[in-house]
């Protein structure tokens, strides 16, 4: 959203586990992301940094401009980043790639499965709004189409996106993939994983 509204920005690690004094002070809860102003203001937390860009810097409007279109956005963006990521983000990439990284154990199969069958349904769907509507949302990109294809994104990065099987909802990611506030997050890398080769290809 930094990106697409053209605002300068220096992106930081945080290690929450540490639990810094200095941090915790800007995010009581102790979680990223935060958003750290100049001026000393300090925005906790992806929803309300979405909320506080669009009204501060309104001029790239990404939560629309009319009342139907901002319950459309808010209602896809609550989509992808609650029902989503219960019943496939947490499922795959909690699995295979959070629960590695924090040492707690093997993936357990029940829950892949349930995620590899949910990705199908939700996938679907977005193959409809792509081939109803410009945008996932409507007539012009909005936060609905960051939110999806972060959750995309991370999922294809583990090779989890059978995109021959969802032409329309690939079509659509493509374009999300050429936007240029987009392509930077193609770079991250972690080390020790390497994405497929497809995964920062803009003509995939």
């Amino acid at each position: 959203m930094l990106g697409e509204k053209r605002l300068p920005f220096e992106p930081m690690t945080e290690r929450t586990w540490e639990r810094r004094e200095e941090f915790l002070r800007i995010s009581p809860a102790g979680e990223v992301p935060v958003l750290a102003e100049d001026n000393g203001l300090s925005v906790p937390g992806s929803g309300v940094i979405c909320e506080y860009l669009e009204e501060a810097y309104p001029d790239t409007p990404l939560l629309g401009r009319t009342l139907a279109e901002r319950v459309e956005i808010r209602r896809l963006v609550a989509w992808f980043d609650v029902k989503f990521e219960a019943e496939v983000t947490r499922n795959l990439l909690g699995e295979k790639l959070f629960k590695r990284l924090a040492g707690a154990g093997n993936p357990d199969g029940g829950l892949l499965r349930a995620g590899y069958g949910n990705i199908k349904y939700h996938m679907d769907y977005i193959g409809i709004l792509a081939e109803t509507r410009s945008w996932l949302a409507g007539p012009v990109l909005s936060l609905a189409d960051f939110a999806a294809a972060a959750h995309l994104s991370s999922l294809d990065f583990i090779g989890d996106v059978d995109w021959a099987k969802f032409p329309a909802a690939k079509d659509w990611y493509a374009r999300v993939k050429s936007r240029p506030c987009f392509r930077s997050l193609l770079n991250d890398r972690l080390t020790g994983l390497n994405p497929p080769d497809h995964y920062a290809d803009l003509d995939f």
